[in-house]
């Protein structure tokens, strides 16, 4: 016997089966969720060239500068070496090695060539732990003569009021720069203040170097 089905059977069955899709529509996505490979971890970035920010292929080693020595899969070779006074840094095996006056880069080279005797291909990186040689020196007749940092762009009139100005009997017309080069020769550079503020002969106000020494008689 033929039964007509009510009306209000309709939307049960559409609550049923839309509720059976949305179950099976979560299983499937916490399938995939479990199935994803998680994400890499992100590398951790690598240190500078050059820890204190100087770049390895300009600047100048000098005295005192606090170098990092490694020596790639020589640990033995590897160490933090200080500049001495007279420029020379002393590593394992290979004893005294002269390290002011090169730039980073180019003291690997030299390292790497002195290594050779003692183990094939050395692959070595220099960094600047410390900078303690960016500094000038002003000596003689000026209010406050001595050491001063050199970390940003300063001419010869800067560094003479920097240090207060002169003395009373200076003689500002033969003030000099002495100046030491890479290959240990020194350089006087001469220097008329009475000229120069009244802007004649402006090339003589020259920017400083590390390790510069102005003179005022």
């Amino acid at each position: 016997m033929f039964v007509q089905k009510s009306g209000c059977e309709k939307p049960a069955v559409r609550l049923l089966l839309t509720t059976m899709i949305v179950l099976a529509l979560s299983v499937v996505g916490l399938a995939q969720d479990t199935n994803t490979t998680p994400p890499a971890a992100a590398k951790p970035e690598p240190p500078s060239q050059v820890s204190t920010g100087v770049r390895a292929d300009a600047y100048v080693i000098g005295a005192e500068d606090v170098l990092d020595i490694n020596v790639w899969k020589e640990p033995e070779m590897s160490k933090t070496v200080p500049v001495r006074p007279d420029g020379m840094i002393s590593l394992p095996l290979i004893g005294e090695v002269k390290a002011a006056g090169y730039t980073p880069v180019q003291l690997q080279g030299v390292l790497a060539d002195s290594m050779k005797k003692i183990i094939s291909d050395p692959q070595v990186t220099v960094l600047v732990e410390k900078v303690s040689s960016l500094n000038f020196n002003i000596v003689g007749e000026i209010a406050k003569p001595g050491y001063y940092p050199l970390t940003r762009r300063l001419t010869l009139l800067d560094a003479i009021a920097l240090a207060g100005g002169f003395k009373d009997f200076a003689k500002t017309k033969k003030i000099y720069v002495l100046r030491t080069s890479g290959n240990g020769s020194e350089q006087r550079i001469p220097f008329n203040y009475n000229q120069v503020i009244k802007g004649q002969n402006p090339q003589q106000n020259i920017e400083l170097q590390p390790r510069d020494t102005i003179v005022v008689p």
